[in-house]
């Protein structure tokens, strides 16, 4: 042993010269400190639902950082004993400590214990965790000659920096919140649920000594895969901990008897497939984050954030009931449900019949909510009768159209532009908003073309908040295509649900959000490239339809949904005692259905489509669709106040009688009549119209 010490001595001796010279200028280190090592720890990202609890974390490694005064004094006790004894003593290095550590090591063949300080290691493992390249990953590894030399130095100068501006207890709290315990549990916090399920607060003795043994090798001490290992790394913990008179006889008698005892807790969620709840809105949030907001995914896994989103957690269960109810989980069919805050864009909750991100038959990877596949229906006659409204043409505009009926403005490749109604709305003569209720098609073919061009319903749809990616909306101008009033688009759910929003919210639009705030590891709010705090105010433009326009067209779509008008197509969405608009849309061949409802404070669309195939839904929008609406809805409006539309415009309105207040007594009723599943007619499918109606 004598021996050994005298070579360990020898060897270490230019390393101890070197860290002599150090120790004479300590005084000039502080100032450079790597921010690493003065900055707050980072944790896991945190998703939050709006009424704060986790939705999901993202992470790559899995850390939750707490205060010293939420861990175990035990903890820090065993850690001190174990891997620094004098670590209250020395000022960041420890000549002596290093010294001896190096003989009882050399004597045992084996790590009995640590030579580096606490600092040192806490230092070491910063800089090999924040190395952002492979030669500073080396640089923060290197073993060998003068480079090893140069990092040990390099490390007992910041470890001398880091002990002149942090206190004892900062140092042992930071170092126990970064160090890897292994079973991916970085930090004290994750290691203790990991191993036993509880908090760093409230470790016992026992559990304090394994742990603070797995520091120097977590996967050979392992107890959950090599309990016997980690059972004789713990009663070394234990013996140094009575040698050096911090536990009793007793105690360590009784403990290292004992085999290891766990209790295997979760790692913590990680990710959108992890998701508690909403894992389609989780997977939206992600990419507005890192494509709207700017957050690389990299600050995402490793910032330590909180992100507060819009997620209301009972309008999210209820849509999944909703859809589930009348879908199965992996049904051909997906059944998508997307609700939205009218005035502020907060997306409130996605609903689909699928898992999100797993690889099994019912999962689904595409956020189908935001996804552009079939298209609506009728649901876009409301961005016609919006046009038209702009235009002066009042809710009582009568027009008289044969059935079926030949457009005078818009071709089929050449031919006739021919639509027919379908057998619920065949009525001849009938006003705007008849036939907005009764979703007649060669009405709102007669009413585009007094608009004479299409253009005017596409650019309220654009202002509403619709978009268009199959073709642009000057594609579509460009094309004069008729179809457009029939919803041969391929629509976003979530666009549709926003567009409507505009209507509820009197005709301000805002732009659909799933965050209202991101904070820093420091609670801080994240600033972007601009400065400003990223994710915070909601995006709205006033006017983007005029209050009158919004206002009228929403008493006008009451008459769909609200009980008392013979032909409307959706009253299997009325909620009992509320005031709601809607409109239904089925396209043709009814490979999708769609329905749009919302009351002033709500708006959300449901739409029904294989997004794999063309398959004939089976149905129309005031169905399938607009029952998923009801259920949705009827959990949250129950027992809620009703909040009234505000009046039409009596100018727009015409001589029509606005819709009153909802008899208290009504019910839903029965089977919603069939929409609008009329037939293009004519020589051929329109290439404009993609066989919608």
């Amino acid at each position: 042993m004598v021996v050994a010490g005298a070579l360990v001595a020898a060897t270490l001796l230019p390393w101890m010269g070197g860290i002599g010279l150090l120790v004479q200028n300590s005084a000039t280190l502080a100032g450079g400190l790597p921010p690493a090592l003065t900055e707050s720890v980072s944790g896991n990202s945190r998703v939050l639902a709006a009424d704060g609890s986790l939705i999901t974390s993202f992470y790559s490694n899995d850390r939750t950082p707490v205060p010293g005064d939420r861990i175990a004094a035990v903890v820090k006790q065993a850690l001190v004993d174990i891997e620094d004894a004098r670590f209250h003593q020395h000022n960041g290095l420890d000549v002596q400590g290093t010294l001896r550590a190096a003989v009882t090591n050399a004597a045992a063949g084996s790590v009995q214990e640590g030579g580096s300080t606490l600092t040192q290691q806490l230092v070491k493992q910063t800089l090999l965790e924040t190395a952002d390249t492979a030669e500073d990953r080396q640089a923060a590894t290197e073993q060998d000659g003068q480079a090893g030399v140069a990092r040990k130095l390099r490390e007992a100068r910041l470890a001398l920096a880091l002990e002149e501006t942090a206190s004892k207890d900062e140092i042992l709290t930071r170092y126990l919140n970064i160090v890897y315990f292994g079973q991916g549990a970085y930090g004290i916090q994750a290691a203790a649920q990991r191993y036993f399920s509880v908090d760093a607060a409230d470790l016992t003795l026992s559990q304090a000594a394994m742990l603070a043994g797995l520091v120097q090798s977590p996967t050979n001490d392992d107890p959950i895969t090599n309990p016997a290992n980690a059972q004789v790394r713990r009663n070394q913990v234990l013996q140094r901990m009575y040698d050096l008179g911090h536990i009793s006889e007793q105690e360590f008698t009784e403990i290292s008897a004992s085999p290891v005892a766990v209790q295997p807790g979760d790692a913590s969620p990680n990710g959108c497939i992890d998701a508690a709840i909403g894992g389609f809105f989780c997977a939206y949030l992600q990419q507005y984050l890192v494509q709207t907001l700017g957050i690389d995914q990299a600050t995402l896994d490793d910032g330590g954030l909180t992100i507060q989103t819009t997620l209301r957690p009972d309008m999210q269960a209820a849509g999944d009931q909703a859809v589930l109810s009348m879908l199965p989980m992996g049904d051909s069919l997906a059944g998508m449900y997307t609700a939205v805050e009218p005035g502020t864009g907060h997306v409130l909750a996605m609903s689909v019949n699928r898992r999100y991100g797993c690889s099994e038959a019912d999962c689904e990877s595409v956020v189908l909510n935001t996804a552009y596949s079939q298209g609506a229906g009728s649901t876009y006659k409301v961005f016609t009768a919006a046009a038209a409204l702009e235009r002066g043409i009042p809710a009582d505009h009568i027009l008289t159209t044969s059935n079926p009926y030949v457009s005078r403005v818009y071709t089929n490749n050449g031919r006739p532009y021919v639509v027919q109604a379908f057998a619920g709305a065949d009525q001849r003569t009938m006003n705007m908003e008849e036939a907005l209720y009764r979703s007649s098609n060669p009405y709102f073919m007669a009413l585009q073309d007094e608009l004479g061009s299409v253009e005017g319903p596409v650019r309220v749809a654009e202002r509403m908040g619709m978009h268009f990616t199959a073709s642009s909306a000057d594609q579509i101008i460009g094309g004069n295509r008729g179809s457009f009033t029939l919803g041969a688009e391929a629509t976003s759910p979530l666009d549709l649900a926003s567009a409507y929003a505009t209507l509820a919210a009197g005709g301000t639009r805002c732009d659909p959000t799933p965050v209202t705030a991101v904070l820093d590891r420091d609670g801080e709010p994240l600033t972007g490239p601009d400065g400003k705090p990223a994710g915070s105010g909601d995006t709205c433009i006033a006017g983007a339809v005029s209050p009158a326009v919004a206002n009228t067209l929403a008493q006008m779509m009451r008459k769909d949904v609200e009980p008392g008008y013979p032909g409307q197509t959706a009253s299997a969405a009325y909620v009992p005692g509320h005031q709601i608009a809607g409109k239904t849309g089925t396209t043709q061949n009814g490979f999708s259905i769609a329905f749009a409802g919302y009351t002033p404070q709500y708006s959300a669309s449901v739409m029904v489509l294989n997004p794999k195939t063309n398959q004939d839904v089976g149905g129309q929008g005031g169905g399938i669709g607009g029952t998923i609406w009801h259920n949705a809805m009827l959990p949250i409006l129950t027992g809620a106040p009703m909040v009234p539309f505000p009046p039409a415009d009596p100018v727009l309105a015409g001589s029509t009688v606005p819709a009153g207040p909802p008899p208290a007594a009504a019910t839903t009723g029965g089977e919603a009549p069939e929409d609008d599943n009329g037939n293009t007619l004519g020589t051929g499918t329109p290439p404009d119209d993609g066989g919608e109606d």
